[in-house]
């Protein structure tokens, strides 16, 4: 009886209760924060060049510094190298990573930054005009003069005539077959990795696959099962800058050789999900990722009112000088069309500064320390700092060995690059139902502090939500784990449904 009554009192002591009291807060799985892009690292010019195309495009500021930073290892990748210590030298050429949404304008981004190199590419082409003419003109006078040779020594052997003579002279022949001269060309869309590596091996040595649709490279042919490891292979080569010889059954076999690449791509979460998942592994146990600089910003979607192009873009203008610059000068590239770049080297203060970044990251790679479940990428990522360092020391002009502000600088960026891998990968090693609600939440904190409300209306989740939980199911569920821990509720306001976050959250009282 006694139960009875108290139970009934419970029940009406919750039905007097003020409505926005809340639930006991339970804590959520355990999740990496992202940073802040550490935008004052990047030499002025770029940096200023950023904060202008913010201003217009409204783009997230990691993404455009990624279109920044591929700008910069695409124009410099063919002149220098770095080297971080005696035996370690390597390309300063960067594969990067944006994982976003269609629509974050990425393409855009990437206009911006690669005119310059797009404006060379045209340059370039035009001035081989006459040089392909004459060289189509070589190969049909070649052709001729083979045929001719060809027909007399069958007539010769019709005839019981010796015909060593004009054998010789087709042997000399075939050693002069005009060679098709090379022509910049710098920029690859969605090329396979078969098409690219043929175009740096026979076309011109130094390119980059730019694309805002990488759902193409990474869903293409050259990427099914029984292509992918030798592909993901010869990626990995040629970001190491290795010679990478490749063999063809059914057509003509070639060697890439002082080639250097350039990957800049933007890829949708699902899509990157189902590549992981189709290559069963491969993908980080070859270290491909662990090349990538990765960067998962949060969407701007939503929140780019219009704006009118600015009349003039000053930043963006001096950063592409800079660049058309450098990419006018001499290519350094051998008889075999192989590239031999000048190597940089760091001073003594910047060596000693790349030593104690490397060391420091080598200490949290064992077990149990914190970056063991992508020590993969940590294991790269003093590497990349050096080619950072290299692209900035070189775009600013400096003369002479990197610098430790340039050592410094391209540590910064390559350890916030690392961060954005920890968060990604520790997501993506979980499955969706446990990797959705902290996903959620912070998308849900993220919109209220920015628009000073506690509340998110549904169709908002919908409409500029995360990836993945705009998707009705996927929402629900997430809620459902947010409501138990009481870190968030639904509720309605008329006809509105509202997601009501918990103002403890807001305040940071807990988390």
């Amino acid at each position: 009886m006694n139960a009875g009554l108290a139970a009934v009192r419970a029940g009406i002591e919750a039905a007097e209760a003020p409505a926005d009291e809340w639930a006991e807060l339970q804590p959520l799985i355990a999740k990496i924060d992202a940073h802040p892009y550490p935008i004052e690292a990047l030499p002025t010019a770029v940096r200023a060049a950023v904060q202008e195309v913010a201003g217009f495009v409204k783009a997230p500021v990691p993404m455009i510094a990624v279109s920044a930073l591929a700008a910069l290892s695409l124009s410099i990748q063919a002149h220098h190298d770095a080297e971080r210590a005696e035996k370690l030298s390597g390309p300063c050429s960067l594969f990067l990573l944006a994982i976003a949404d269609s629509g974050e304008r990425k393409s855009t981004c990437d206009g911006f930054f690669t005119r310059s190199i797009r404006d060379y590419e045209a340059a370039q082409q035009e001035a081989a005009k006459p040089v392909l003419v004459a060289y189509r003109s070589d190969c049909e006078i070649w052709e001729a003069q083979r045929a001719g040779l060809k027909e007399k020594i069958k007539a010769q052997a019709k005839a019981g005539k010796p015909s060593a003579g004009e054998e010789r002279e087709l042997r000399d022949l075939d050693k002069s077959e005009p060679k098709p001269p090379r022509v910049p060309r710098l920029v690859y869309g969605d090329a396979t990795p078969e098409a690219l590596t043929y175009a740096l091996a026979k076309q011109w040595p130094s390119g980059g696959v730019v694309s805002s649709e990488a759902g193409s490279v990474f869903g293409s042919h050259g990427m099914g099962k029984d292509s992918v490891m030798r592909n993901l292979a010869a990626l990995n080569q040629l970001w190491d800058g290795a010679t990478l010889p490749v063999e063809r059954r059914s057509s003509e076999s070639f060697t890439v050789r002082g080639a250097r690449l350039t990957m800049a791509l933007q890829v949708q979460e699902a899509t990157l999900r189902a590549f992981f998942d189709s290559t069963k592994g491969l993908a980080r146990g070859t270290g491909f990722l662990a090349r990538f600089l990765v960067a998962w910003p949060e969407s701007t979607q939503g929140m780019r009112p219009f704006t009118e192009a600015p009349a003039n873009w000053p930043a963006l203008a001096t950063c592409n000088d800079r660049l058309t610059a450098i990419l006018n000068r001499p290519v350094p590239i051998d008889d075999d069309g192989a590239l031999t770049p000048a190597m940089l080297k760091l001073s003594p203060d910047a060596k000693a500064a790349w030593v104690a970044f490397h060391d420091q990251i080598e200490a949290m790679l064992s077990t149990g320390g914190e970056l063991f479940d992508v020590r993969d990428v940590a294991s790269k990522i003093a590497d990349n700092a050096t080619r950072l360092a290299a692209l900035f020391h070189v775009f600013e002009g400096s003369i002479g060995p990197i610098g430790i502000d340039a050592m410094e600088s391209g540590a910064c960026i390559a350890a916030w690059h690392l961060n954005e891998a920890r968060r990604f990968l520790g997501e993506l090693a979980m499955p969706a139902e446990l990797a959705n609600p902290p996903r959620l939440e912070s998308w849900l904190l993220d919109y209220c502090r920015r628009e000073r409300t506690d509340k998110v209306p549904t169709r908002e989740v919908q409409r500029c939500g995360p990836g993945g939980l705009r998707d009705k199911a996927a929402f629900a569920e997430a809620m459902k784990e947010l409501e138990e821990l009481g870190r968030a509720r639904m509720v309605q306001d008329g006809r509105k449904k509202l997601v009501q976050i918990n103002p403890a959250l807001l305040v940071g009282a807990a988390s």
